[in-house]
């Protein structure tokens, strides 16, 4: 038998560390902005066309490279950072593998023009799916201009593997964000088929991720520091208010390079434990400072993870830290034990005798079933008057509220296609009660039956978006003033990916300039009253991300769940007789009545044998 084990090729070779290289335009753009900060640039430029399928091009002023490097270090596992294996113990710069020149050089067209300082020429070198075509002296300015071109062009499977433009423009978006994040002391700009949507100068910290993510997150940011044996920690976090249903701005650096550490990301959601819900994810932006040789960086090829020698030293310093400064800055509940606040404003204010004793006002008439005409605040889009909505209710729901000459019915049962009319059932007026501002109660034949008011409205304009977004029908209703929103640049980017099914759901949109977009008009579902537009798009993209992430659903129904969830009244709305219900009639309506967007009960009933019993009867 002949043997057959053989050295692959270097072609072949190439294109299998691309593959951990390069998964996408991002991986590219990421290792040519290491590699322009590692040669010491102040100013840095990205210009990407078609999303970075097309064209990346990073320009930078840095030292450049002699004739000789310039073709070195498009070898593999060719590096300037590592001379001997300890060296690996004791990185401090950012792309030190050697393998992303080459492994982009596997997959694309490259053309790379770089000259030193101290030359008088530099050099030019174009590149094929790693064959070299080209070497010449060409004049240049100092540092390195890297063009790739028509990325994956000779491996058709991977490219037709990459997403729409607007999805591999947010990854690329991503990359550059840590990238100058981590460097606030180099100037960036990033250039998208000719539209500018960075330019950062030179600054401190703070001024960075106020020109990353917007001036509203001036005044969003607290900071943090601690200097320690073991580390030593700086940057800021957000205040809870401002917290969101996503991970997205969440940013730790390990000596100026992005990692992914659960652990330690639950060392600060764990110092925010008391001041926000389970489902909301501070902002923060942290970076830990640390002697290489107690880290291992080269655990992974994109290098977003590391190992720790004492990595429970570090959860207690980033969590107690975090704490301390929150509490710093009056953010979470303090003690002041010197003091006994309770009285003290009492004892300086008031004498004794000014202390007036609490009254109670009650009306001894009022009866929670009676109809009345100043009760509640009209909920105007509980009335779904002529709207089309394409729900009718359900034309047995109605039974529920038939009464039994027996006075314990002998089964119960909410299902609806089981609830059959009998001769032996006389109907009574359906009343309704509220409870705490949050559930609806109200008599049926088999008990009692709470509905989860909430839950109830989400389910029906979940159902309702979802059929607007199906046929394209969604009615809108003109805003009298139109209100402008900027987002970030990623949140603008999935924007417009989305602009043609937000208008389904009865938004009229429309871009404005950078990173801009008007907003002409609301669903009419929504009513027209105490609607802030602004605020009510921002919650619809950040919910659609945060569907997207935990749920993974496709993007219609990502959008009517977060349509749903920010537009559903509110646990602790007060509803009168006639809202209670319209909302049980449309709730009725829907195709599943019984469960929650999420999964949970909206109905739950408690039969007249239960209640006997809980009176022992």
């Amino acid at each position: 038998m002949s043997d057959i084990i053989q050295l692959l090729p270097d072609s072949v070779a190439n294109q299998i560390a691309a593959g951990e290289v390069v998964q996408r335009p991002a991986s590219a753009v990421k290792e040519l902005l290491e590699n322009a900060i590692d040669a010491g640039a102040d100013k840095i430029q990205l210009i990407v066309k078609d999303a970075g399928k097309a064209l990346i091009q990073v320009i930078d002023n840095g030292c450049g490279m002699s004739v000789t490097d310039a073709r070195m270090c498009f070898e593999r596992h060719a590096t300037s950072k590592v001379r001997k294996a300890e060296d690996l113990f004791a990185i401090r710069t950012m792309g030190f593998r050697g393998e992303a020149m080459a492994s982009i050089a596997a997959i694309a067209q490259v053309e790379m023009k770089t000259k030193r300082h101290e030359d008088e020429v530099g050099t030019l070198i174009e590149i094929e799916g790693a064959t070299f075509v080209k070497q010449e002296p060409v004049g240049t300015a100092n540092g390195t201009s890297i063009c790739i071109k028509n990325l994956f062009y000779n491996t058709p499977a991977r490219r037709n593997f990459l997403k729409s433009n607007p999805a591999e423009m947010r990854h690329i978006i991503d990359e550059f964000q840590r990238v100058a994040m981590a460097k606030p002391h180099i100037a960036f700009s990033l250039h998208h088929d000719g539209a500018e949507i960075y330019r950062l100068p030179a600054s401190a910290m703070k001024q960075r991720i106020v020109h990353l993510f917007g001036n509203n997150y001036n005044e969003r940011l607290i900071p943090v520091e601690e200097e320690t044996t073991i580390i030593n920690l700086k940057g800021y976090i957000g205040k809870p208010e401002f917290a969101k249903k996503t991970r997205g701005e969440q940013f730790f650096f390990v000596n100026d390079r992005f990692i992914k550490d659960a652990y330690l990301n639950h060392a600060v959601n764990k110092a925010y434990q008391e001041l926000l819900p389970d489902d909301n994810f501070p902002l923060y932006v942290l970076f830990i400072e640390i002697d290489p040789a107690k880290i291992d960086v080269n655990v992974h090829p994109t290098k977003t993870e590391i190992k720790y020698l004492d990595e429970r030293s570090i959860y207690a310093i980033i969590h107690s830290a975090v704490k301390r400064s929150l509490g710093k800055f009056n953010i979470s509940p303090t003690i002041d034990f010197n003091q006994e606040t309770g009285f003290s404003n009492m004892i300086t204010h008031k004498a004794p005798e000014d202390i007036v004793p609490p009254s109670i006002a009650f009306n001894p008439d009022f009866n929670p079933f009676a109809q009345t005409k100043t009760a509640t605040k009209e909920i105007p889009f509980l009335r779904n008057e002529g709207r089309g909505s394409g729900m009718a209710p359900s034309k047995n729901w109605g039974s529920l509220y038939e009464i039994s000459n027996h006075h314990v019915p002998e089964q119960v049962a909410i299902d609806l296609g089981e609830a059959q009319k009998d001769d032996q059932f006389e109907p009574v007026q359906k009343q309704f009660m509220q409870v705490h501002n949050r559930y609806i109660v109200s008599q049926i034949k088999s008990g009692i039956m709470m509905i989860d008011q909430q839950a109830a409205h989400e389910r029906i304009l979940y159902e309702r978006f979802l059929l607007h977004l199906e046929d394209r029908k969604g009615a809108s209703q003109q805003s009298l003033f139109p209100q402008t929103v900027t987002l970030s640049p990623n949140d603008y980017e999935l924007a417009k990916s989305l602009l043609e099914d937000i208008k389904s759901l009865g938004f009229e949109v429309r871009e404005f300039g950078k990173n801009t977009l008007v907003i002409e008009g609301i669903p009419v579902d929504l009513g027209s009253t105490n609607i802030n537009e602004t605020q009510l798009f921002e919650h619809l993209i950040e919910g659609f991300k945060n569907s997207q992430q935990e749920l993974k659903l496709d993007k219609r129904d990502a959008l009517a769940r977060s349509m749903a969830k920010n537009s559903a009244i509110k646990a602790g709305t007060a509803l009168g007789q006639q809202e209670m219900n319209t909302l049980i009639e449309e709730l009725f309506a829907c195709k599943t009545p019984n469960f929650s967007i999420g999964g949970r009960p909206v109905i739950q009933t408690i039969a007249l044998t239960e209640i006997a019993q809980k009176f022992e009867r």
